[in-house]
Parts: C-alpha cells; sequence; structure tokens
C-alpha cells in the first residue's frame, strides 16, 4: 500500500462530523450539567465545558472525519479550528444563553445555540482541517 488514503466523499465526511459531533454535544452538555451544579456561572460554565470539548472534536474531526492538510501545521490548524469554533459555536451558544436564558431557560439556549452552530461548524471545520470550505 501507498499509505495515500483515499478521499472521503462530502456525504461520509457529513456523517462522521455528525457523529463526532453528537458524541461532542455529550461532552459539552455534560460539562456544562456538571458545572452548574457545582454553581459555576451559566456562561462561564459554556466556556469551560466548550473548552473541553473542543479539543476532543479537534481531534476525533483531524483524525476521522476529514483529511488533514498536512501542508498545514498541526499548532496552525488547531489554532484555526480553535479561532473559527470560538467565533461560531462559544459565539452562538454564549450568545443564545445572554440572549434567551432569561426568555427560556439555560438549557433551551444552550441546546438552540448547539443547534445552529453545528451548520456553520461544518465549513469551519473543512476550512481549519484541509485548508477549504467547498468541494
Amino acid at each position: 500500500m501507498n499509505g495515500v488514503q483515499p478521499r472521503r466523499s462530502t456525504g461520509s465526511k457529513i456523517v462522521r462530523f455528525a457523529l463526532v459531533g453528537l458524541a461532542n454535544t455529550a461532552i459539552d452538555l455534560a460539562g456544562f450539567f456538571l458545572l452548574l451544579k457545582l454553581h459555576a456561572p451559566p456562561l462561564s460554565a459554556n466556556v469551560i465545558s466548550w473548552s473541553i470539548a473542543v479539543v476532543f472534536s479537534f481531534v476525533a474531526n483531524g483524525f476521522w472525519s476529514f483529511e488533514r492538510n498536512h501542508a498545514i501545521r498541526l499548532h496552525d490548524a488547531f489554532l484555526r479550528f480553535v479561532s473559527a469554533g470560538a467565533l461560531i459555536s462559544l459565539g452562538v451558544s454564549s450568545l443564545s444563553i445572554a440572549l434567551f436564558a432569561g426568555i427560556g431557560g439555560v438549557w433551551p439556549a444552550k441546546i438552540g445555540g448547539v443547534i445552529v452552530a453545528a451548520v456553520l461548524n461544518f465549513l469551519a471545520s473543512r476550512w481549519s482541517i484541509e485548508g477549504r470550505l467547498l468541494k
């Protein structure tokens, strides 16, 4: 074997990304729940639980969901992943909590933010790991 992996289809990447996303979301929500039980403020709990989940997500997506572009140094790919993730998932979920927790509760606000961020995160993850958005 020549060591070159066959390219995955976009459909395969979406399925793999969704499975990683489910596990990642479980990690995020479990951490959020635990931190709230320990009386952490909701926004602080959100940042901490997201930080733990993002490390898992980068590793799982980088080695299983996408074909990592080795021209992008691992450190740079991680910084891109975290930066894009911070702008999208952490920003969207924190904004959702800040805007809607008082109206519908912390949990519906958190889950709503997670759903909106998932679609945007697929493109951001692909850009940070593969170095491209489309194709």
